[in-house]
């Protein structure tokens, strides 16, 4: 018998704006799949560094729940600065990005385990969604103006935000499973060449 696979995007209850919902869809949709695709990570694997100065899955997860915070707060709520510590307990210092070259991961992710990142993640997401149910159609057209410590002044709006915040999960997911390879080839030895 053959059965019939749905894959649908359901747009969640409870915004004030259809297309802000879709994008707070698509973002879970994105979770999803990295916390599926980080299920069964060690402390070890976490910290774990191919080089000095890569980061680490580690780094990669906190980098994730930072940014989207910091955005949520200077891109959606439009606050001169953001803090993340508050919102959901980690600082840019902690977070660790970028690192410089031959440097080794942030200490202050040394020894947290899989449950302290998806916390992290979590809270990051809840101040986002409850930010986003706010949002109006009309507000994703609304310009934001950030002046970088450079002097050059960046001008987004808040739909470019939301796409943002989709984009740079779904490439540090990427991201994620391409280290979380190279672990598992780093321990199980290079390959034997087997010739032909």
């Amino acid at each position: 018998m053959a059965t019939t696979l749905q894959t649908l995007l359901e747009v969640p209850a409870g915004y004030r704006s259809e297309t802000v919902a879709r994008f707070l869809w698509q973002l879970d949709e994105q979770r999803q799949a990295l916390v599926s695709a980080t299920r069964g990570l060690t402390p070890a694997e976490l910290c774990w560094q191919h080089t000095p100065g890569m980061n680490s899955i580690g780094m990669l997860l906190a980098h994730i729940a930072y940014a989207e915070n910091h955005l949520a707060q200077v891109g959606l709520e439009r606050k001169d600065s953001s803090d993340t510590k508050a919102a959901i307990g980690l600082s840019e210092e902690e977070e660790g990005l970028p690192l410089a070259p031959e440097a080794p991961p942030s200490p202050a992710l040394d020894g947290r385990d899989l449950a302290w990142f998806d916390v992290l993640m979590q809270r990051a997401r809840e101040y986002t969604r409850r930010v986003a149910m706010a949002l109006t159609d009309a507000d994703l057209g609304r310009e934001v103006r950030r002046r970088r410590p450079d002097g050059t002044e960046r001008v987004f709006n808040v739909g470019w935000v939301l796409y943002h915040m989709l984009e740079h999960e779904a490439g540090h997911r990427g991201q994620i499973a391409l280290m979380r390879h190279l672990y598992q080839v780093s321990r199980a030895g290079a390959p034997q060449n087997q010739g032909r």
